[in-house]
């Protein structure tokens, strides 16, 4: 069976089950993705240019869906090269998320289309909208907002499966395709990421924390406000004060990601670390960055308290393997933990309350003993429903099937 898989940052979501089909001799394995795409051994890598050319003549509501067309063409010559060399897909996954579905169908009109439905725009129960502080502009933010989900409908439209990661992030898209859509999640590594107390990690100070510390730990990709960021700052002062042994561990870049784009020349790490540093024990706060996986995994596992906070957006894959870490997680609690933090495995705050966040943080990290239980339970669920090998992928196998 050949499998062809389409995705901008390749591997991304398809990372384990590219490497299982790829692993099997019954499968040959190809994949189209943006220059930063990387593959593992077994899998052919076909990489294109990112779009080209000047969208500032094209009307607003329609610059996103310029620029997608422009990579689809780039796509498109990809494909044209693949099946040049006489391969023909049976199946294709692909994400729609950047246009490079548009295609596909047309491409290799008889072949399997799975696509990936990780999360459908809307300015009501989800991450626009959400947070005061950040409100959508107007009716034309409504408009573009409504347009960003042009491609990935067209994608689901075409498809023969849609494949979401949880319930809630299915639920997002039109319940007409609800029926389309399977929920797989892609999986976490268990036997990678698991509690280790023997685990230490070097400051760029050259001190050593270990997991004997007290320790609050915060991931993101990049500090900004729909992951909570700023709500996680505001929580700062008053956990330093109450904990005053406790050194606190943020993980994560100086960009955008997602959501509002901070002013011309700042960066949101920036703003709301300016906005309580006069409260802070600077030297108690470590900005670390963004990690190598073994030294991201090591500050997972010295954790003491695992503060994860979000809108009501994708899940991050950060939760589940601080759940596997077994760490004892402060949550907000918005739809997307709801599908896996629940009394037993973790604890859930409203996410604009930073008081509240600072005194359940303060909780956890004043009686230890009362929360090996969570810990435990956290990693329990996560091996019991998202393990990758015993779990996800015979699942993605018997979809693949």
């Amino acid at each position: 069976m050949k499998v062809l898989f389409v995705h901008n940052n390749f591997p991304g979501q398809f990372r384990y089950l590219a490497r299982e089909l790829a692993s099997r001799s019954e499968f040959e394995v190809a994949a189209i993705g943006s220059r930063t795409a990387t593959a593992d051994a077994g899998i052919r890598l076909l990489k294109y240019s990112g779009p080209a050319g000047e969208a500032a003549s094209v009307h607003p509501f329609a610059r996103r869906f310029e620029n997608e067309c422009r990579r689809a063409e780039e796509v498109l010559y990809s494909l044209s090269s693949l099946a040049a060399s006489g391969f023909t897909p049976d199946l294709i996954f692909a994400h729609p998320g950047w246009g490079e579905t548009l295609p596909l169908r047309t491409m290799f009109p008889k072949s399997r289309f799975v696509v990936y439905c990780e999360f459908y725009y809307g300015s009501e129960g989800r991450d626009v909208g959400f947070d005061p502080e950040f409100p959508m502009t107007g009716l034309d933010g409504d408009v573009a907002l409504h347009i960003k989900n042009a491609s990935t409908l067209l994608a689901l439209a075409e498809s023969d499966v849609g494949l979401s990661p949880t319930a809630w992030q299915k639920s997002t898209f039109p319940k007409e395709f609800h029926r389309k859509i399977k929920v797989i999640h892609e999986g976490v590594d268990t036997d990678e990421v698991k509690p280790d107390r023997e685990a230490s990690i070097v400051l760029p100070s050259g001190t050593r924390l270990s997991a004997a510390d007290e320790i609050v730990t915060y991931v993101s990709r990049n500090l900004e406000p729909l992951r909570g960021y700023h709500i996680f700052m505001r929580a700062l002062p008053r956990i330093l004060e109450l904990r005053p042994n406790a050194q606190i561990l943020i993980v994560g870049g100086d960009g955008t990601s997602y959501g509002a784009v901070p002013p011309p020349g700042t960066s949101w790490k920036s703003i709301f670390l300016n906005e309580v540093a006069g409260k802070l024990d600077l030297g108690r706060v470590h900005f670390l960055g963004r990690l190598a996986r073994p030294d991201y995994l090591r500050v997972l596992q010295i954790s003491s308290a695992h503060v994860y906070l979000t809108y009501p957006f994708v899940l991050s894959w950060s939760l589940l393997e601080a759940m596997s870490a077994g760490c004892a997680v402060i949550g907000s609690d918005t739809a997307p933990l709801r599908d896996v933090i629940n009394v037993d495995n973790g604890l859930l705050v409203p996410f604009f309350d930073s008081q509240a966040l600072a005194l359940r943080v303060v909780e956890v990290l004043s009686y230890p003993r009362r929360f090996k239980k969570m810990r435990s339970e956290a990693r329990r669920f996560v091996e019991q429903s998202y393990d990758v090998q015993r779990i996800c992928l015979p699942q993605m196998m018997k979809l693949v099937r």
